[in-house]
């Protein structure tokens, strides 16, 4: 079994920035991807970053620019650094681990981040 637990969230004004963290423990296959998701109130869950074990990232294009994801994989920990906040990037964000082996995902329960105009 993996736990994900998040931190890192809050309100913050339009322009400003945030950095969430995740760290995850347990059963860890070390072939894997963490990410971040949101979702919006209304909206389904959408892919913001990921970035796989050997390092190569995936960005939605929304954010791609201003969010950055770094992991470290002695802490089985990943961040993502969000800069020029928009408040369209208001929505729980979701930490992610997926076993590249058999694409099973792992979620952590979700951290709010809100832009104020």
């Amino acid at each position: 079994q993996v736990q994900l637990v998040e931190s890192g969230g809050g309100l913050v004004p339009a322009g400003g920035s945030l950095r969430l963290s995740c760290a995850a423990s347990g059963s860890i296959f070390s072939l894997n991807a963490m990410g971040w998701y949101r979702q919006a109130p209304g909206k389904q869950r959408e892919l913001v970053a990921r970035i796989f074990s050997a390092g190569s990232t995936n960005y939605a294009d929304s954010v791609k620019g201003r969010f950055t994801i770094s992991r470290d994989n002695a802490k089985n920990s990943v961040y993502l650094q969000m800069n020029s906040l928009k408040p369209e990037d208001t929505a729980v964000y979701y930490c992610n681990l997926r076993v590249i082996v058999n694409a099973r995902d792992y979620w952590g329960q979700g951290t709010q981040v809100t832009v104020s105009s």
